[in-house]
């Protein structure tokens, strides 16, 4: 899935009947001269809050694989990492231990 600003950019259009109530329609038109902006802008905003949700949702439920590879990836940037930045960016003291339970979500506390 391309991000919404790509699309602005790639230099066609498709022409796309759509049919609204005509209220709707005289409404959109008291408030904006360009109808087809208007409702571009209104599905790419739907387009956001959709791809939001479906990330939320990812978050709160996500797939053991990608929980087992974040950790993997952590693990290597930070043994990356030069050891006089490492006090710098984590304070290992600060923040609250947290860990996935599937069909739980995340708690805290140690196992």
């Amino acid at each position: 899935m391309m991000p919404l600003e790509v699309y602005e950019h790639m230099g066609t259009t498709a022409r796309v009947t759509v049919t609204l109530p005509a209220k709707l329609v005289e409404e959109i038109d008291r408030l904006e001269k360009n109808r087809s902006r208007f409702v571009l802008e209104g599905v790419r905003r739907e387009l956001r809050r959709r791809r939001r949700d479906a990330l939320e949702r990812s978050l709160r439920s996500p797939h053991p694989e990608t929980s087992e590879l974040a950790e993997e990836a952590f693990t290597a940037w930070a043994d990356g990492l030069p050891e006089e930045d490492v006090a710098d960016l984590v304070d290992l003291e600060a923040g609250t231990e947290v860990r996935w339970i599937p069909d739980q979500g995340w708690v805290e506390g140690e196992e």
